[in-house]
């Protein structure tokens, strides 16, 4: 405990550790483009920095706080050198800014407003374009990098897959892949948090806006959209609503508006998700084999896998996503329903996700030539058409979701936040090795935003320990000490998003903070708690799907619908020496 003087004023100090953290909990917006509080200090920017009397012009980022300072933030000098540093930073910068799809959410855009950098003194370095890369469902653009570091950082940091990297030296300095391989060809997962929290446009999700919109206008196609359930909380910041607050009814009601003829919420699928889940977990329990079960509804954790520990493939649930069962169901049954065949239905998911893009182009969720799903939009991309149809989201009327798959229970509703998966199975599969119903369906143990969460239950003389991860790299951490023998698990959820889905990377990035996810699932746990039913196997009409086409959970029909296989897919390195030697 201290204090400090910024600007004059006296400010206590409470355990920061940089004076940025302490000049912006006074109140003072200090810029930055290279620091972010979730991962390590790179000092690149150097828009930080402060005069501190007796120390001169330090970067705040990297200046640990002592009591008795003198601090100042807007003195001509510091003035000038961030003028100056905005100016370099454009100088090797592609400010193609009018037709960028970060426009407007460019962080150096804003900055340079804020400014008033419009001359720039310095000659303009990326003369000589260096090629885009547009192979993955991200577009890498090296020619807007500014060396940031915090794609490289958040690959290596948050998701311990290491897949960009800094590479040359001076003015020929970039942030490239490893043998400057197309992000198709790398280890890359598709998760997106590297585009998430890109400052600029070299990172951008690939839009497939344009494909959405000859689907939905095309008379031939009945058009069918499912909405994920982080979307609900989310999707109204881009139109100035509170993060965590829903807004269910006015996105259905823009969705028909833009032409959608149904409209189905992935929830209902999160419902049937649980039924399968539970009893494939229960199996496994009662024989003692291919323990622990990993969840398998984030495709980039099934992806990381694939490549990185497929030794552990077959412990990964063998049930579909929540997307692929909507998908599955639509196409294989649905469409009968209807009088039409598969092909004339055209399914399009509305996910926080990335990786549902390269999830919905899977082989394994194809039957004769025809997709489950057809497109998938992020957050991101249906604000973006709705800005484009002129709608006012905000003084839209409330619609009603769509029946069969229109209604959800609370558990359903719970499986876009971190924690949410392995609750709503709980409520099943605690009632299920009790025999008896739960009076509380509520599990707080498993909530929260720690990166790894651990619960151990006593249910009939049955031992249970589940744990809950977020975040790739403390996934890895997990794999490898079971690998070791050092933890023991019955149950494991994995989410790679920071969060789990309300941090999607398909999500808005105007406010992507910690602050944000929370209030973002705080928002679905709400619609939890006034939702009439919050137990899956209580949900109505999936009862209703189990007799008209599936049969029971677990049986032959839901297993051909509803559940998958993976495969592995090794690493860079591993198929790079494959390709040596048989070269």
């Amino acid at each position: 405990m201290g204090w400090l003087l910024v600007n004059g004023e006296s400010v206590a100090l409470n355990g920061e550790k940089s004076l940025l953290e302490v000049v912006r909990n006074a109140g003072i917006d200090l810029p930055t483009l290279c620091y972010h509080p979730e991962l390590s200090l790179h000092g690149a920017c150097r828009l930080c920095m402060v005069e501190v009397t007796g120390r001169g012009v330090v970067a705040a980022c990297h200046t640990p706080p002592e009591s008795g300072m003198v601090v100042k933030t807007n003195t001509a000098i510091l003035r000038r050198l961030r003028r100056m540093a905005l100016e370099l930073l454009l100088s090797r910068h592609d400010r193609e800014c009018t037709s960028c799809s970060r426009s407007g959410h460019c962080s150096l855009q804003e900055l340079a407003n804020r400014f008033g950098v419009s001359d720039l003194r310095f000659k303009q370095e990326c003369t000589d374009h260096l090629p885009i890369d547009s192979s993955s469902i991200l577009v890498r653009d090296p020619n807007k990098c500014i060396l940031c570091g915090e794609c490289v950082r958040m690959c290596e940091e948050v998701q311990g897959i290491g897949v960009y990297g800094f590479a040359h030296r001076g003015a020929k300095m970039q942030v490239t892949t490893a043998f400057h391989q197309d992000l198709s060809n790398t280890d890359c997962v598709h998760c997106g948090q590297c585009a998430a929290i890109c400052p600029t446009g070299a990172l951008v999700i690939r839009p497939q806006i344009q494909e959405a919109w000859k689907a939905l206008n095309d008379e031939k196609k009945t058009v069918v959209v499912q909405i994920a359930p982080a979307v609900r909380v989310s999707l109204g910041e881009e139109f100035g609503i509170t993060p965590g607050e829903s807004t269910m009814g006015q996105l259905v009601s823009a969705l028909r508006s833009l032409g959608a003829d149904k409209v189905f919420d992935t929830a209902f699928t999160a419902d049937l998700t649980v039924l399968e889940e539970t009893e494939e977990f229960l199996a496994r329990v009662q024989s003692g084999e291919k323990l622990p079960q990993f969840t398998s509804c984030c495709p980039a954790w099934v992806k990381f896998a694939e490549q990185f520990y497929p030794e552990f493939l077959p412990h990964l649930s063998t049930c579909r996503s929540p997307q692929q069962m909507m998908g599955s169901l639509i196409k294989k049954f649905y469409a009968k329903e209807l009088g039409k065949k598969p092909e004339d239905l055209y399914v399009i998911s509305v996910m926080p996700c990335t990786a549902k893009k390269f999830e919905a182009s899977r082989e394994e969720f194809t039957t004769a030539g025809v997709s489950d799903v057809d497109l998938v939009l992020t957050t991101q991309e249906l604000a973006c058409m709705i800005k484009e149809a002129g709608m006012d989201y905000v003084s839209l009327p409330e619609i009603p979701l769509d029946h069969p798959f229109g209604f959800a229970t609370g558990a359903g509703v719970i499986f876009g936040v971190t924690g949410g998966v392995s609750e709503a199975v709980l409520r099943l599969g605690c009632e299920r090795l009790a025999n008896a119903e739960l009076e509380n369906a509520s599990f707080t143990e498993v909530r929260g935003y720690t990166g790894m969460r651990q619960l151990h239950l006593d249910l009939e003389g049955q031992s249970l320990t589940l744990g809950v991860v977020h975040g790739l790299a403390n996934a890895k951490a997990i794999l490898d000490d079971l690998k070791a023998g050092k933890v023991h698990f019955d149950l494991i959820e994995v989410m790679a998003c920071p969060g789990g889905c309300i941090g999607g990377a398909g999500q808005p990035i105007t406010n992507v903070n910690r602050k944000v996810r929370m209030d973002r699932g705080a928002g679905l746990y709400r619609d939890d708690a006034v939702t009439p039913l919050h137990k899956s196997q209580q949900n109505p009409d999936v009862l209703t799907i189990y007799e008209k086409w599936l049969t029971e959970p677990g049986s032959e029909t839901a297993h051909e619908t509803l559940h998958t296989t993976y495969r592995e897919r090794g690493t860079l390195w591993q198929r790079q020496a494959a390709v040596a030697s048989e070269a």
